[in-house]
């Protein structure tokens, strides 16, 4: 990342801090009262936001572009304690799920432990190793440390593939939520993490990280019962096309909401990259939405959707159901999304079996949000969007057409551009 100009600084997790670890720390949790346990939790996810604000904050002032990586995040705690209790913490210290899941951070992964689909990896053994006079403690951190012990782990098989699951459904409902399984071999999922982040950050890495997931698109036929999902978060999207000056990138504004708490996003869609669709994506404040709404894109309909997120077969999913007022091509459509790197009849098996899947649509421009949201009739409008096209240079950066960029309002010139607003 250092060759592309970006420094990269990690939040890492504080193993003083860890609560399920023995001999690390001082803290058993299972030695605590319920109301101490309690406690604890509340003062480990507030010094966990503190530290986190302190690695944001130098970030937004750092003069190279910067990339803060954060091993664990504040929902995380939410799969640790009963569901009242995190409710009760997050309604004393003022917080919410939309606040501190989808607001706070850009992008998820989840790694999916060794314990799922790797077990011949996963091992509570620590290697028996000399190293001087050190004391057992830190032989055993040396061990863990330098030769790939797992020190922090204390759980069985089945408890740790139970955590997983608990710890991966804690994000549910995050917009940009990447599940890395272990379908390939250690270092391979590595690089698929690392492509994740990179797509995600509109990073052209070339062939070196060639093994990138693809957005996949269905046409479902009908909605089932809630009760054929499995754990799901529903969040209330409205999306507004704005203006774009030049042909060739769709400027819009996202708002996405879960019981009156919103986040707000906005998204300059360019032409493909070695046929991936790039999608630059930055958070905004409510204020420069509403200052970015003045751009609105009257050939467009405004876009309601109830967005459903949902975990299956270790694949995080999508599902859009649009709402109306909308133009009568969009009534009643269910379209499932989601990323990944698997394809044909391996790609279908994964599918959730309670959706009716009627077909792929990835690349069908009738399901296109663009075009859906298009007020005109398809058959006589001339802003029926194809394909999207158009000239980059090597490094898939938009060129200049008699000096003028054809993208509109950039994300790294935003703040910018809505200063003149």
């Amino acid at each position: 990342m250092y060759a592309l100009e970006w420094r990269i600084w990690l939040k890492m997790r504080r193993h003083l801090m860890e609560t399920g670890v023995p001999k690390v720390g001082g803290i058993k949790f299972a030695d605590l009262t319920n109301e101490v346990q309690l406690q604890f939790q509340e003062h480990l996810l507030k010094a966990m936001i503190e530290i986190e604000n302190t690695f944001f904050t130098l970030a937004e002032n750092c003069q190279r572009n910067c990339l803060v990586i954060c091993d664990r995040g504040a929902m995380d705690a939410s799969a640790f304690v009963p569901k009242k209790d995190w409710e009760y913490i997050m309604a004393k210290n003022g917080m919410n799920p939309v606040w501190l899941r989808d607001t706070r951070y850009n992008h998820i992964i989840h790694m999916v432990t060794a314990a799922k689909g790797a077990e011949a990896f996963y091992t509570l053994e620590v290697k028996s190793r000399s190293y001087g006079s050190y004391n057992s403690g830190t032989r055993q951190l040396l061990s863990a440390y330098l030769e790939g012990d797992h020190l922090a782990r204390s759980e069985s098989l089945p408890a740790a593939q139970m955590l997983d699951d608990r710890a991966a459904e804690a994000w549910i409902g995050h917009p940009y939520f990447d599940v890395i399984d272990n379908s390939t071999e250690f270092d391979t999922k590595l690089r698929r993490m690392i492509s994740s982040v990179c797509q995600k950050m509109g990073i052209d890495t070339g062939d070196r990280l060639a093994i990138g997931a693809k957005k996949v698109k269905f046409l479902v036929r009908s909605l089932p019962d809630d009760s054929k999902f499995p754990k799901f978060q529903d969040f209330e999207v409205v999306h507004e096309y704005l203006k774009a000056s030049v042909r060739n990138t769709q400027p819009r504004l996202r708002r996405r909401g879960q019981n009156g708490h919103w986040s707000y996003t906005y998204t300059v869609r360019r032409p493909k990259i070695n046929g991936q669709q790039v999608e630059v994506k930055t958070q905004v404040t409510q204020r420069d939405y509403n200052l970015l709404l003045g751009q609105k894109d009257d050939k467009h309909f405004t876009i309601h959707k109830t967005r459903r997120c949902f975990l299956h077969n270790n694949q995080y999913f999508q599902l859009d159901i649009y709402r109306e007022p909308c133009h009568p091509r969009c009534k009643g459509l269910l379209l499932l999304e989601t990323y990944t790197t698997i394809e044909g009849k391996q790609l279908m098996k994964r599918l959730p079996e309670f959706l009716d899947i009627v077909e792929e649509v990835t690349d069908n421009p009738k399901y296109s949000m663009y075009n859906l949201s298009l007020k005109e009739e398809w058959e006589i409008t001339k802003h029926f969007c194809h394909k999207l096209e158009g000239p980059v240079d090597e490094l898939g950066n938009p060129v200049l057409i008699n000096g003028v960029s054809n993208v509109v309002l950039e994300p790294e010139h935003l703040n910018e551009a809505l200063s003149k607003i």
